[in-house]
């Protein structure tokens, strides 16, 4: 189905209906109980708890053949599209790519208001991609790619207040210059390098807006080819050119910062000098060097990445939020960082009020590989010796599901794995070693889905085999040689996968989908007894959530690179979904955001 199709499909089935008259007050007991506001989606994982089930079960495996398109809304910005919307009281707030804002009738697709955001930086570090907006206290926030975290009025989309988060500098970054001149890389096409925005969906909690950086760590990517229609190579460099990663919490009245985090530790950066994982996993470090060359990049850590890519989950009762961090700086090339790298590559628990680390579990000590913590955390209870621990669980890139107590951090277990191993520690080679999941996944920044009442959590991933090497830029007119390390989409099959783990069977995998195309976006669960996916290729699936039969798809005309949401409005239930593509994977762009029920 082409896109145009798709356009004309939304004219056929659009029905203009009547603008909400006023926004009822989101505040903190609405955004506490928001799992049991059956009608609306308040926050960006649906709840604090991130668990994005919803309890509406209109739309059912039984029904759902009857799926439709209702509206559909066209951003008029054709780009990467990842956001999730928001729904309160019959209206939702969706971010486009390059952060502007709108409000729409939520039964009609019909705006009300548009924030249009002026970038106060022309190169963005990581893309023009926005996850998503927070709402409270009769506000939408909005963070930005440069840098800004923004207050709207929620019934105008008139601007409230704006502040930086993260200034624009003119420090060093990675360039195709500093690689050696017979490098096929040497002329590419830079789409990415180093340097400070924000793109998480923020979250909003007593006073508080909370909202991380992004590109702390984010290392060159260059595109060698005439089409550009795929990220064909992620290199780093040795040296100083990364960020230091940060979450800050912000006054919801005034803008003004509370308390900020920060992801790489000024003392205790090296950490336990690790030979495996906390979990048992071998890493192959060279201890004895890394100790000898500490002394010499002991401040490793004030450019030493730590990007916070999506919205951490939270529980009120004990103050704590769950965030993860993304990979240290240099990304792949460690000479110049020795160290485990606290606190990069962790799931970390913190004050929600101060910012203070309470405890922090690190998936992947000195990570070579591009292992983010991407994937939101998700809370729920998991029965264990006969009691009941409240848990954490993590979908990590390494391909497990990782289960923490969330009182602890102890480790309780990790799931079996939901996409193929092979090297997935070994060190980059000068010949290349071929390393799976690698950079790209198992689980990337995607969230996840839990079905409280069955326990299953459902988990979307990618099979992308990446090829390492190492490479010298040879000393030469008065410059030093210099090391820096390529990673390379390997040229072999991938696909995605899409898992329903058993968290009462100390992560079992109860049923598995392998789909042609790798999956990134996120997941939807429901009462109807199903889940929503989307893929790059374009489809928005739905599945059986027992037996994850194919129930339902349907063609967007873009890729499906963006988690899926449901809602009500006068007893209707809709799923809505962006489908606007992912440049960084080659899938198709569009603008659309797409409103679909049931057929009368």
């Amino acid at each position: 189905m082409k896109y145009s199709f798709v356009a004309a499909l939304a004219a056929a089935v659009f029905a203009l209906g009547a603008a909400p008259s006023g926004a009822d007050v989101v505040d903190d007991a609405r955004l506490r109980g928001a799992n049991a506001e059956t009608s609306d989606w308040l926050t960006h994982g649906h709840s604090y708890d991130n668990q994005r089930f919803s309890t509406l079960d209109q739309i059912n495996r039984s029904n759902v053949a009857r799926l439709v398109p209702k509206w559909i809304y066209q951003t008029g910005v054709s780009a990467t599209f990842q956001a999730t919307p928001l729904v309160a009281d019959g209206v939702m707030y969706l971010t486009t790519p390059y952060n502007h804002v709108v409000a729409l009738d939520a039964a009609t697709g019909t705006r009300l208001w548009r924030y249009r955001h002026k970038m106060t930086v022309e190169k963005l570090c990581c893309g023009p991609a926005n996850r998503g907006a927070a709402m409270g206290y009769g506000k939408v926030f909005t963070a930005s790619g440069d840098g800004r975290l923004i207050a709207l009025d929620r019934e105008t989309g008139a601007v409230v207040w704006d502040v930086v988060v993260a200034k624009p500098d003119t420090r060093p970054t990675e360039t195709v210059d500093q690689l050696a001149e017979d490098d096929e890389f040497r002329n590419a096409q830079v789409s990415g390098s180093s340097g400070l925005g924000a793109n998480m969906a923020p979250l909003v909690f007593d006073g508080l807006v909370i909202v991380g950086v992004t590109g702390a760590g984010y290392g060159l990517h260059v595109d060698n080819r005439s089409d550009s229609s795929e990220l064909e190579a992620v290199i780093g460099i040795e040296g100083k050119f990364g960020r230091r990663g940060y979450l800050a919490a912000f006054d919801a009245e005034t803008g003004e910062e509370v308390w900020r985090w920060y992801t790489t530790a000024a003392e205790g950066w090296e950490g336990e000098w690790r030979t495996t994982t906390p979990d048992g996993e071998p890493l192959y470090r060279d201890i004895a060097a890394e100790k000898g060359a500490f002394p010499t990049y002991a401040d490793a850590w004030v450019e030493g990445g730590g990007s916070t890519w999506t919205t951490p989950a939270l529980d009120p009762e004990l103050g704590l939020l769950y965030l993860g961090t993304g990979n240290p700086s240099p990304q792949m090339d460690d000479v110049s960082r020795p160290g485990d790298n606290l606190y990069t590559v962790s799931l970390v628990a913190l004050d929600v009020r101060t910012g203070e680390i309470r405890w922090h579990f690190q998936q992947v000590p000195h990570d070579l590989w591009g292992y983010d913590v991407g994937s939101p955390p998700v809370l729920f209870d998991h029965s264990a010796n006969g009691r009941i621990v409240p848990a954490v669980g993590q979908a990590g890139k390494t391909g497990w599901f990782y289960v923490h107590d969330r009182v602890t951090g102890a480790l309780l277990y990790k799931s079996e794995p939901f996409v193929p191993h092979d090297n997935m520690f070994a060190r980059p080679t000068a010949e290349g070693v071929r390393v799976a999941p690698g950079a790209g996944g198992g689980a990337s920044w995607s969230p996840v889905a839990y079905d409280a009442g069955t326990g299953l959590a459902y988990v979307a991933a990618m099979h992308m085999p990446t090829d390492y090497t190492v490479r010298v830029r040879p000393a030469q007119g008065g410059q030093p040689a210099l090391r820096y390390s390529v990673l390379q989409v390997a040229d072999v099959p991938r696909w995605g996968t899409l898992s329903a783990i058993d968290t009462r069977a100390d992560g079992r995998i109860e049923w598995q989908v392998r789909t042609d195309s790798i999956l990134i976006g996120g997941v939807l669960a429901t009462a109807g007894g199903l889940v929503f996916m989307g893929e790059g290729e374009g489809y928005l699936n739905a599945y059986d959530s027992a037996t994850g039969a194919r129930r339902w798809r349907f063609q967007c005309g873009a890729g499906v690179n963006a988690p899926p949401i449901t809602y009500s409005v006068a007893g209707v239930q809709y799923v809505v979904v962006a489908a606007g593509g992912h440049h960084l994977f080659g899938f198709p762009q569009g603008d659309a955001l797409i409103a679909f029920a049931l057929l009368p």
